[in-house]
C-alpha cells in the first residue's frame, strides 16, 4: 500500500527527477561559487570596478552599477538599465565575482544589441506570471467540473511558465559565452583563470536547466491527469 495518501505516486515519477536535478544544481552552484569566492583573481579589483570596466569596454557608459542585499542576487535590469550586484559580489576581488559580473554584463550587451531571445523573454514575463497562476486554477477547476475545454485552456496558460524557462536557456548560455569573451578581450583573466571562471558560469547555467526541467515536469503531469480523466470518461 502507498504510505503517502495525499501524494500521487505518479506525480513523483514526473517530479522527482527534476527535483533531484534542481537540488544538485543548487548544491553545485553554491559549492563552486564558495570555492572560487575564496580565491582572489590576479586582476584584484572588486566586482564593482570589474563591472564598470567591462561595461565601459563594451560602450555601455549609460548602464549604472548598484549594490543589492543578499547572496547570489546579481542581475541586470533591462528596464532601468542597471546592473545590480549582490553583497557577495560587489566588493569581492575573487575569481567567482569575475565570472558573475561578466555574466551580468553579458546580459547588458544582449539588451544593447537587441538580442532576440532576450527580447522574447522580456515579452513573456507578464504572460508567464499571469498564466502560471490563473492556468493552475483553471486547470483544476476544469478537472473537478469535468470541463475538458476549461482544463485545456488552463494547461495552455500554465505551460507559459515552461515556455519562459525554455527561452531563458539560450539567453543565459549566450550571456556566459559573452562573459568569457569580454574577460578575455579586456585581459582581466590571468593564465589559468579562464577554466575557473567557466566552471562558475557552467554551474550557474545548470540551475536554469533544472528550472526548465521542473516546469516541464509539471506540464507533463498535468497533461497526464487530463488524458487520464478523458480516458476514464470515455469508458
Amino acid at each position: 500500500m502507498w504510505p503517502f495518501p495525499f501524494v500521487d505516486p505518479v506525480y513523483l515519477l514526473f517530479a522527482l527527477p527534476a527535483l533531484l536535478l534542481s537540488l544538485y544544481a543548487q548544491f553545485r552552484m553554491r559549492h563552486t561559487f564558495g570555492k572560487y569566492a575564496a580565491l582572489g583573481s590576479a586582476w584584484g579589483a572588486t566586482g564593482y570596478v570589474t563591472a564598470r570596466r567591462l561595461l565601459d569596454a563594451a560602450g555601455l557608459y549609460h548602464v549604472d552599477v548598484e549594490r543589492v542585499p543578499g547572496d547570489l542576487t546579481d542581475h541586470y535590469d533591462p528596464t532601468a538599465k542597471v546592473l545590480r550586484l549582490s553583497d557577495s559580489t560587489y566588493a569581492s576581488p575573487s575569481v567567482a565575482a569575475l565570472g558573475v559580473v561578466a555574466h551580468e554584463v553579458g546580459h547588458a550587451v544582449q539588451d544593447a544589441t537587441a538580442y532576440v531571445p532576450m527580447r522574447l523573454r522580456q515579452g513573456l514575463v507578464p504572460v508567464a506570471g499571469f498564466g502560471s497562476n490563473l492556468g493552475y486554477l483553471l486547470f483544476f477547476a476544469g478537472l473537478v467540473m469535468q470541463a475538458t475545454a476549461l482544463a485545456v485552456v488552463g494547461l495552455a496558460l500554465f505551460s507559459s511558465a515552461a515556455l519562459f524557462a525554455l527561452v531563458t536557456l539560450p539567453v543565459e548560455f549566450n550571456a556566459s559565452r559573452r562573459a568569457l569573451a569580454l574577460l578575455q578581450d579586456t585581459r582581466l583573466l590571468a593564465s589559468g583563470e579562464a577554466p575557473l571562471a567557466k566552471e562558475v558560469l557552467d554551474a550557474a547555467a545548470l540551475t536554469y536547466v533544472a528550472g526548465f526541467a521542473q516546469a516541464l515536469s509539471q506540464v507533463f503531469y498535468f497533461l497526464h491527469l487530463l488524458l487520464a480523466q478523458r480516458t476514464h470518461s470515455e469508458e
